[in-house]
C-alpha cells in the first residue's frame, strides 16, 4: 500500500484489494464479458448495408443501429458506476450483463427497424453497467502497482482490439451467416458468462455507512451526457449550425453547470469533485478524451476508404483492420512492463505520437491504393494505441479509494466513448464537407471522396497528437512513498521537489 501525494495525483488511501485466490479465473471471465461489449460498439457497423436492406430500413434512419447504442452507452456509464459502487459490483455486473444479454437476443429476432433500435438502446445501457463494474472489480482484485498494472495491460490490449475484431467479425458473420449472428454470439457468450460470474467473481461494495443517493446529480449529468451525444452524432446530418444542434448543446451545458454546483454541495456526490484533484485521474481522462476522439474517428474513416473507395468487402474490412489488432495484442507486453518500470505518461504520449503520426501517413491513401503498399504502413503505427489504452487505463485509476471505484471506472468509459461520438461526427462532417467542394469542381467521385477522407484524417491525426502535451504536462511523475502502520515514512535528502527529480519521470 502506497500513501499518496495530493499534487502527483495520487493521495489519500488507497484502495485495499481483496486476495482473491482465483482472482486470475475473475479476471477473464471479465474480460470476455469487456471483449464482448467493446466488440459490440463497431461489430454492426460493417453489416449496416445488410441490416438496412432485410428490414427495410429508410436510408435516414439506419444510422440510429448505432447511435442508439452509443447514446445509453456513453450516457449511463457514471451512473452505472457509482451504482456498483453503491449496490455492489458484482450484483451490477450481473444484472448489466443479463440486460446486455437479453437485449443482443432480442436485436437477433428483430423484425422491424424500430423494434431493432429500441433494443440496441437497452444494449447500451447493460453495457453501461457492465463496463464500469467490471473494471472496478479488477482494480479491487489485484494491488496497486506491477501485478494491477499487468492486468490493466491486459485490459487495455482488450480495449484496443476489440474494435478492430469488432469490424473483423461482423463482416465474418454478415457474410457466412447472416447479420443476425452478431446478435446470437453475445447471447452465447453472456449467458456462460452469467452462470460462472456468481462462482468466480467477488462481491465488493460500500459498507460500514448508510447508502446515500445524489438523484439531482444523476439527473443532470446524465441529461447532460444523452444530449451531447445524441447533438454531436446527429451534427453531420442536421449541420453543426442548425438550430437544433445549437440548442441541445446549450442544454447540455446547462445541465453540466447544474451538476457541477450540485455536486460541489451534495452530502454524497455522484461524481466527487475532488477527484479531480488527482492529476493522474484527471490528465488519464484529458488524454482518454482525445483518444476516443482520434481513434475511433479514424476507424471510421478508414472503414468509408475501403468501402466506399477500394470496394472491399465486409470481410476483406474486417481482415484488413485485424493488422491493428494484432499489432495492439503484441505491443500490450511491453506496455505494461515499461509503465511499471518508467513512467505511465511517458508511455502514453510515446503510444499517442506513434498512433497520431499513423493516422497523419494515412492522409497520403490514393484513389486506386492497395493494402500492402498502402494501408499496412500506418495500420502497422496505429497498432501503437495499445501504449495509450493501457496507461490511461491504469492512470485513471491510480490514487483512487475503494468507495470511488466504480465512479472512476464510469468516469474513464464515459471519456473515451464521449470523445469516439466527437470524433467519428467531426470526422464525417469534416470528409462530406470537402467530397462536396470537390465534387462540384468536376472531380471523380473516388478521388472526391479520398479527398474528403485525406481532410478527416488529418483532423483526426492532430486530435491525437495534442494528447501527447496533455500526458506531459498535465500528468505528473509518481512518487511513491512507503507506509509503515499508517504513517508516511518520508525519504530522507531534500525536499518533495528534489525527490521527485531523483525519481525521473
Amino acid at each position: 500500500m502506497t500513501s499518496v501525494d495530493p499534487r502527483t495525483g495520487i493521495g489519500g488511501r488507497a484502495a485495499a484489494p481483496t486476495r482473491e485466490p482465483n482472482r486470475w479465473r475473475a479476471f477473464s471471465l471479465l474480460a470476455v464479458a469487456y471483449f464482448m461489449t467493446a466488440v459490440d460498439m463497431l461489430i454492426v457497423n460493417v453489416a449496416l448495408p445488410t441490416i438496412g436492406a432485410r428490414l427495410r430500413f429508410p436510408e435516414s434512419d439506419l444510422q440510429w443501429v448505432v447511435t442508439a447504442y452509443a447514446l445509453t452507452f456513453g450516457g449511463f456509464l457514471l451512473l452505472g458506476g457509482r451504482a456498483a459502487d453503491l449496490l455492489g459490483r458484482r450484483r451490477m455486473f450481473v444484472a448489466g450483463l443479463a440486460l446486455f444479454t437479453a437485449a443482443s437476443l432480442a436485436c437477433a429476432l428483430a423484425t422491424s427497424d424500430t423494434f431493432l433500435i429500441i433494443m440496441r438502446g437497452v444494449q447500451g445501457l447493460g453495457s453501461a453497467a457492465v463496463l464500469p463494474a467490471a473494471l472496478s472489480i479488477v482494480m479491487n482484485l489485484f494491488p496497486e502497482g506491477a501485478e494491477r498494472n499487468k492486468a490493466l495491460g491486459l485490459w487495455g490490449a482488450i480495449g484496443a482490439s476489440g474494435a478492430t475484431v469488432g469490424v473483423l467479425a461482423g463482416g465474418a458473420l454478415t457474410r457466412y451467416a447472416g447479420w443476425q449472428y452478431i446478435f446470437y454470439l453475445n447471447v452465447a457468450v453472456g449467458g456462460a458468462a452469467l452462470l460462472l460470474a456468481r462462482r468466480v467473481l467477488p462481491e465488493s461494495r460500500l459498507d460500514g455507512a448508510r447508502r446515500r443517493y445524489d438523484p439531482l446529480g444523476a439527473i443532470t449529468i446524465t441529461g447532460a451526457l444523452v444530449l451531447v451525444v445524441y447533438a454531436i452524432s446527429q451534427a453531420p446530418a442536421a449541420g453543426w449550425t442548425a438550430t437544433r444542434t445549437f440548442t441541445m448543446l446549450a442544454a447540455a451545458a446547462v445541465l453540466l453547470a447544474a451538476f457541477v454546483f450540485t455536486e460541489a454541495r451534495a452530502a454524497a456526490p455522484l461524481l466527487p469533485l475532488r477527484l479531480f484533484r488527482l492529476r493522474t485521474l484527471a490528465g488519464s481522462n484529458a488524454v482518454g478524451l482525445l483518444l476516443g476522439a482520434s481513434f475511433y474517428g479514424y476507424i471510421f474513416i478508414g472503414t468509408l476508404y475501403m468501402q466506399q473507395v477500394l470496394r472491399y468487402s465486409a470481410m476483406k474490412t474486417g481482415l484488413a483492420w485485424l493488422v491493428v489488432g494484432l499489432t495492439g495484442v503484441a505491443l500490450a507486453g511491453p506496455a505494461q512492463t515499461l509503465v511499471t518500470r518508467v513512467s505511465a505518461r511517458l508511455v502514453m504520449a510515446a503510444g499517442m505520437t506513434i498512433t497520431g503520426a499513423g493516422i497523419v501517413w494515412a492522409t497520403q491513401l490514393p484513389a486506386h491504393g492497395s493494402f500492402w503498399a498502402h494501408l499496412a504502413g500506418p495500420f502497422f503505427l496505429t497498432g501503437a494505441v495499445t501504449w495509450v489504452f493501457i496507461p490511461v487505463s491504469i492512470g485513471a485509476l491510480v490514487g483512487v479509494t475503494e468507495r470511488d471505484a466504480g465512479i472512476a471506472a464510469g468516469l474513464i468509459d464515459s471519456s473515451q466513448q464521449l470523445g469516439g461520438a466527437i470524433g467519428i461526427a467531426i470526422a464525417s462532417t469534416v470528409a462530406a464537407a470537402h467530397s462536396r467542394v470537390l465534387l462540384g469542381q468536376g472531380h471523380a467521385a473516388a478521388d472526391a471522396l479520398t479527398g474528403g477522407f485525406h481532410w478527416a484524417l488529418w483532423v483526426c491525426g492532430l486530435i491525437g497528437l495534442a494528447a501527447v502535451p496533455v500526458a506531459l504536462l498535465v500528468i505528473r511523475p509518481v512518487v511513491k512513498r512507503p507506509v509503515v502502520k499508517g504513517r508516511v515514512v518520508k525519504r530522507p535528502g531534500g525536499t518533495p521537489a528534489a525527490r521527485r527529480s531523483r525519481s525521473g519521470s
